[in-house]
């Protein structure tokens, strides 16, 4: 790895970041530099991941080639002016942010920029997360492959276009929480029947893992699953009959329906 890699901001996401690729590539964490508006924090990750800690920002841009913009979206404009000047020709800037599009990001250097965008859901702290990418017109096919080579260490990459981006986070930034009730209600249920709960949250997470692994490896549709499991007057079809009268799959449609309107409103707010 002969790349400098910058991280601005010191947060949850960079540092969840930072770890999937200390973990992931021998010797990496002697090239990944990391500033925060607080020096303290970027500090203390420095410090529990042995990589290089700046006191600056513009300490980030002059020495790194791929940059990691870590931090909220009401303080880009501050840090892109900040660190315009010292950008090179060939700097990678790699935006984290919701709601603002790479032509934003272009805007701020005066020479044609190389920008990727990415939204990483919160699974990527576990290594298993969903992270769609998006790239401008300047990013080579061996720059876009290094990144994506990069954040495959903390989970799955999937490039769409960037009109698309906002639609895949929803499902994959949104639904974890929507997934977390879905196993709160199921180990609720076999609590009822008499499950510990402890247990029932391992009956129901596990089955989940295990379902997903399903689909993906075997690259089965979800209703050849669905069908598998369904024995002729059995079990299972009767809970989908249950899930059917009570509106599931449709309650599941209007969710993503209304998170993608929200989406759209913060954007334009």
């Amino acid at each position: 790895m002969k790349e400098k890699i910058g991280f601005i901001g010191a947060g949850n996401m960079s540092s969840t970041i930072i770890r999937g690729f200390v973990k992931e590539f021998k010797g990496i964490n002697n090239f990944i530099y990391v500033s925060n508006r607080r020096n303290e924090k970027a500090e203390k990750l420095s410090n529990e991941t042995n990589i290089n800690f700046c006191h600056s920002n513009a300490e980030i841009a002059k020495n790194c080639n791929l940059i990691f913009l870590g931090i909220k979206p009401y303080i880009y404009e501050k840090v892109l002016k900040e660190i315009a000047p010292y950008l090179k020709k060939e700097s990678l800037i790699i935006s984290l942010a919701a709601g603002i599009n790479m032509k934003e990001v272009e805007g701020y250097f005066q020479h044609p920029s190389k920008v990727i965008r990415i939204m990483p859901n919160i699974p990527v702290t576990v290594g298993e997360g969903m992270i769609p990418l998006s790239t401008n017109d300047n990013i080579s096919i061996k720059e876009k492959d290094l990144v994506v080579r990069l954040l495959r260490s903390i989970g799955k990459v999937d490039e769409v276009e960037e009109s698309m981006i906002d639609s895949a986070t929803t499902i994959s930034g949104c639904s974890p929480a929507f997934i977390a009730m879905f196993v709160e209600a199921l180990a609720d249920g076999s609590v009822l029947s008499g499950i510990p709960r402890d247990k029932a949250y391992i009956y129901a997470a596990q089955t989940l893992i295990g379902t997903g692994k399903m689909l993906l490896e075997n690259e089965i549709h979800p209703a050849e699953l669905k069908d598998m499991v369904s024995s002729p007057k059995g079990v299972t079809i009767e809970g989908v009959r249950e899930l059917e009268k009570g509106g599931f799959r449709n309650l599941l449609i209007e969710t993503v329906k209304a998170c993608e309107k929200r989406m759209k409103e913060i954007n334009n707010e």
